[in-house]
């Protein structure tokens, strides 16, 4: 996969912010060599969060953010800085442009708080050097010109210094592979699969399987049962499709591992044992409880989809309960969980780690249970412990 391929939820989010007119577009663009802004000395030309995914030298892959003036007012201001803020839960390092002619504001220090509160590093940066000149740099300041390009490339420099700050590499499931080991993966291609395309954490699966030197076969799971036959050699472990766990888990034999492509992005994506835990909330549900089945992407749900037919139909079946379902998607993530009693979240393959991080703990913090598509499947089709035995350390967390 190239690096222009590098899905959205792998690139590094940087994010910047300040006051309208402080210089915001007009760093973005000089730092990211492109009009990705619109500049204009009339304050508040930004309206809305401008994103985009590039390469950007010497960070790598990056999903450039340029946000609205956060001291923007008004009824409609109001609603951008709200959008301001939920940037945050997805920025993995901020910028914050301060006009140096005018100093550090309050605004600009409560952003500056924020930061702090939400754990992202961030640096300082003074825009308008050309006119007022440069501050002494230090690790987190630099002043900077975007009318002359003024340390603009040390200012990348510094991004890419945050950016390689406790940057650990993360596998999905290469580290519990050997060289040579065999791997299926179970596929279903039905009217909701895209169009001449894997979805992403089957392609991510099968990268990261290549990468450890293992061996990969994909199958229909209809056609499981003769792919084994036919392999003359007992597999080291099956993944599927979530939807089929029920189905491949009666035609696996017990002494080959069994897991799911959305248990695999939980642990990838850092919440897997939080969802282990919050798939036993299933046992409390009460009629009229509300549960949120929640998507990172946006997609035209279809006849037999799974967050909004399947999940709810089995939720029902399972419980035996009338249970509200409430539905998001993409970037909406209500704030408020008063009224949830369970999240059951997707992989999380299109958020990054951030993003994915913020939406589990909001949910802790707020008292309610919090797990995916994979393990909660696995728990109402009987299998959880076996779906997780490859995460020996997880088995006692299963009731």
């Amino acid at each position: 996969m190239s690096l222009n391929d590098t899905p959205s939820g792998e690139r590094l989010h940087i994010g910047f912010f300040g006051r309208r007119n402080a210089g915001k577009s007009s760093v973005v663009n000089a730092v990211t060599g492109q009009e990705l802004s619109v500049v204009s000395d009339i304050k508040g030309t930004t309206t809305d969060p401008v994103t985009k995914a590039m390469e950007l030298l010497p960070v790598g892959p990056v999903v450039i953010i340029d946000t609205p003036g956060y001291d923007d007012e008004g009824t409609l201001g109001e609603l951008r800085v709200k959008k301001t803020r939920q940037i945050l839960n997805r920025t993995d390092i901020a910028v914050l442009i301060v006009d140096s002619s005018e100093g550090m504001s309050d605004i600009d220090r409560q952003l500056a708080d924020l930061f702090r509160e939400k754990n992202i590093p961030w640096l300082t940066v003074y825009n308008k050097s050309d006119i007022v000149g440069s501050k002494p740099e230090t690790a987190n300041e630099i002043s900077v010109s975007a009318l002359d390009g003024t340390n603009i490339y040390k200012l990348k420099e510094k991004i890419a210094a945050l950016a390689n700050t406790d940057r650990t590499e993360k596998r999905i499931v290469g580290d519990l592979l050997e060289p040579g080991d065999l791997i299926v993966l179970v596929t279903p291609i039905d009217a909701a699969a895209p169009k001449g395309r894997m979805i992403l954490p089957q392609v991510q699966t099968l990268r990261d399987i290549l990468d450890a030197d293992a061996m990969a076969v994909f199958t229909k799971e209809f056609q499981l049962e003769e792919t084994l036959r036919k392999l003359g050699t007992k597999p080291k472990m099956v993944i599927t499709d979530s939807q089929a766990f029920g189905y491949v888990s009666k035609i696996v034999p017990d002494d080959i591992p069994l897991t799911s492509f959305s248990i695999l992005m939980a642990r990838y994506k850092g919440f897997l044992e939080t969802a282990v835990k919050g798939a036993a909330a299933i046992g409390s549900l009460n009629d009229g409880d509300t549960v949120l089945i929640s998507e990172g992407c946006t997609h035209h749900r279809q006849c037999g989809d799974i967050g909004s037919v399947k999940l709810p139909a089995l939720l029902r079946k399972t419980t035996g309960k009338s249970l509200n379902i409430e539905l998001s998607s993409g970037r909406e993530y209500p704030e408020d969980l008063s009224d949830i009693s369970l999240v059951i979240h997707c992989g999380g393959c299109m958020l990054n780690e951030r993003e994915v991080t913020y939406r589990m703990k909001s949910a802790v913090d707020q008292g309610v249970p919090f797990t995916n598509y994979g393990i909660m499947l696995a728990s109402m089709n009987g299998i959880l412990k076996r779906s997780l035995e490859i995460f020996p350390d997880l088995q006692k967390l299963i009731k």
